[in-house]
C-alpha cells in the first residue's frame, strides 16, 4: 500500500512539474489560449509576489490603493486577465447600458457551479429571468415581508438578546459577536427560507454540519477565482486532492441535507406554508434545480446580513456618537419606553437607515463582483475589453475614493446621506453594494429590516465596547467579507437603564 501510495504521488508532482513547464516553455501556448502567465507590469508583479502585503493588511486595501490612484480609476491585472474599475460610469455601463455584454459568464459559473449549481447568482439568460420573475414576485409580497419580520423579532426576543444578556450578567463576560451574528442570521434564513428551525444561536449547540459544510465551501470556491489559472484547481479537482478534496467533501454534505429538507417539505406538504421553499416548489419539481435556487437564496440571505452586522457593531463600538444619535432617534419617534411593532415604523428612523448605509459604503458585504465581456467593448473610460476579459467593479475601492465621496469618504459619517434630517439614497451605480440595474438585489429590503431590527434593539439594551480596539479589520478569503479570525472580545454590557427585558 505504501508503495502504491507513494507511486500516486509520484505521479501527481509530475503532473504540477509538467504544467509549470507548460507555463515556461510553450507561453505562445497559452496566450493564444486565452491565459497570460507572465506580465512584467509592477502591478502583475506585485500580485504574483504577494509583496503588497508588505504594505497593505487586505488584498482588497491593495486594490483600492491602486484604483484610487488611477486617473481613471480603473486597473488591469493581467495574469489573470481581471479588469477592475471603481468608476460609477463603468458600473452604469455594465450594469445596465450594455447588461446583455456584460453577464456573470461561464468561466465564473464554471468556478462556482460545484457549490452554487444552476442558482439565481451563478446563471445567465432564461435560468436567471425565471429565478428573478419567481422571486420578485414573492418577495415583493406585504404577505411574506411580514413573515421575515415575525421571524426576525422572535429570533431577537427570544434568543439574541436573552444570549447577551447571559454575557452581560458576567464579570468581564465577551464573545464573538460575529459568531454570533452568523448564528443568528443562519437561523433566520432557514426558518424564512425552508421553514426549519437549525437552533444555531444557542451556543451550547456546536454550529450545524450545513452551516460549517456552508461556510467551507464559500471559503474555497472563492480561493479558486484567485489562482492565475484555473487549470490549477481543475487539475486538483480531476485528482480529488488538496482544497478540491474538501471542496468536495463539503458540497457533498451540503447535498445531502438540502435534499433531506426538500424530502421533508414535501412529506409535509408545502401549499400551506409561507417559507421560501414552500412558494418555489409549487413551480419548480426538480429537486436538484430547487436545491441550487434554496442555496443562493441561502447564501445571500445568511453572510451578507451577518457580514454588515459584524461591521456595523465594530464601527458603532469605535464611534460612540453614532450610538447615542441612533438611540435618541429612536427615543423621539417611536417612544423611550415602546417598542417597535412593524417593519414600516423603522421606515420613520432615518438617522439609523443612514448608519446601516454608511456601515456598508465602508465595508461592504460583497466587496467586489465580477462579470465576463462577451464581446469586444470600450467602457465610458475609453478603456478597452476584449472579449472573454473579466471586468470587476470594487464597492469596497468605491467607497474609499475622494471624487465620488468627498475629502471625508475615509470617515464613518451617516450625515452625508441626510439632508435636513431625512434619509436620501445616492446613486445605485456610486453606490452599488446591492448591485444596481437589472440584477439588484431583490432582498435588499427585508435586509435593511433584519439589519435595522438588531441594531435598534441591541442598543436599546446593551452598550458594547471592543474589549481589544483594533484598527483595520483583516478579511478572510470568502464570497462574502467576514472578519479573520472573528469580531473577538466584545465586551457586552447592560446600558444606562440596566434593564435586560425585551
Amino acid at each position: 500500500m505504501e508503495i502504491e501510495t507513494s507511486w500516486f504521488l509520484q505521479f501527481l508532482n509530475a503532473c504540477f512539474y509538467f504544467l509549470a513547464l507548460c507555463f515556461l516553455i510553450f507561453p505562445p501556448l497559452l496566450y493564444l489560449a486565452g491565459l497570460k502567465p507572465w506580465c512584467n507590469c509592477e502591478i502583475c508583479h506585485t500580485y504574483l509576489t504577494s509583496s503588497w502585503s508588505k504594505q497593505f493588511d487586505n488584498l482588497c486595501d491593495w486594490y483600492a490603493h491602486l484604483l484610487k490612484n488611477s486617473p481613471s480609476k480603473t486597473i488591469h491585472i493581467h495574469v489573470i486577465g481581471n479588469t477592475i474599475t471603481a468608476n460609477p460610469n463603468n458600473v452604469e455601463y455594465m450594469l445596465k447600458t450594455r447588461f446583455e455584454n456584460y453577464p456573470k459568464g461561464k468561466p465564473f459559473s464554471m468556478i462556482l457551479g460545484d457549490f452554487l449549481g444552476r442558482g439565481i447568482f451563478n446563471v445567465d439568460g432564461d435560468l436567471w429571468r425565471f429565478q428573478r420573475k419567481m422571486a420578485s414576485l414573492e418577495l415583493n409580497k406585504y404577505s411574506i415581508r411580514s413573515f421575515a419580520f415575525e421571524i426576525v423579532n422572535y429570533e431577537i426576543k427570544t434568543r439574541l438578546v436573552p444570549l447577551l444578556s447571559l454575557v452581560g450578567s458576567k464579570k468581564d463576560g465577551v464573545l464573538d459577536l460575529q459568531d454570533v451574528f452568523r448564528r443568528f442570521s443562519f437561523d433566520c434564513i432557514c426558518r424564512f427560507s425552508f421553514g426549519l428551525d437549525p437552533r444555531c444561536l444557542e451556543l451550547s449547540l456546536p454550529m450545524s454540519e450545513f452551516a460549517d459544510s456552508f461556510d467551507l465551501a464559500s471559503k474555497l470556491s472563492a480561493e479558486r477565482a484567485m489562482t492565475v489559472s484555473p487549470l490549477v484547481w481543475k487539475i486538483k479537482r480531476v485528482f480529488n486532492i488538496g482544497s478540491e478534496k474538501k471542496l468536495k467533501e463539503a458540497v457533498s454534505m451540503i447535498n445531502v441535507l438540502a435534499q433531506e429538507v426538500i424530502r421533508q417539505k414535501r412529506k409535509m406538504g408545502f401549499f400551506t406554508h409561507k417559507d421560501l421553499l414552500s412558494r418555489f416548489m409549487s413551480s419548480v419539481d426538480d429537486d436538484t434545480y430547487l436545491r441550487d435556487i434554496v442555496i443562493s437564496f441561502l447564501l445571500a440571505g445568511r453572510d451578507t446580513v451577518a457580514s454588515a452586522l459584524t461591521s456595523l457593531f465594530w464601527l458603532l463600538a469605535k464611534h460612540p456618537h453614532v450610538e447615542s444619535a441612533i438611540m435618541a432617534e429612536a427615543d423621539r419617534v417611536i417612544g423611550a419606553n415602546k417598542e417597535f411593532t412593524s417593519f414600516e415604523e423603522l421606515r420613520e428612523l432615518h438617522y439609523l437607515q443612514a448608519a446601516v448605509y454608511e456601515s456598508m459604503r465602508l465595508y461592504p458585504p460583497i466587496q467586489f463582483d465580477s462579470k465576463f465581456c462577451q464581446k469586444d467593448d470600450v467602457l465610458p473610460d475609453g478603456t478597452f475589453v476584449r472579449k472573454g476579459t473579466r471586468v470587476t467593479y470594487h464597492p469596497y475601492a468605491m467607497g474609499r475614493i475622494e471624487e465620488i465621496w468627498g475629502f471625508n469618504c475615509l470617515e464613518f459619517k451617516p450625515e452625508r446621506w441626510l439632508k435636513d434630517g431625512i434619509f436620501f439614497p445616492e446613486n445605485p451605480f456610486k453606490y452599488p453594494v446591492f448591485q444596481a440595474g437589472l440584477r439588484v438585489c431583490l432582498g435588499k429590503e427585508m435586509a435593511l429590516v433584519e439589519l435595522k431590527c438588531v441594531a435598534l434593539s441591541l442598543l436599546r439594551k446593551f452598550h458594547i465596547d471592543l474589549a481589544t480596539p483594533s484598527h483595520t479589520p483583516r478579511f478572510s478569503p470568502g464570497l462574502t467579507a467576514s472578519f479573520s479570525g472573528g469580531l473577538q472580545r466584545m465586551k457586552c454590557k447592560k446600558n444606562s437603564s440596566g434593564d435586560f427585558r425585551v
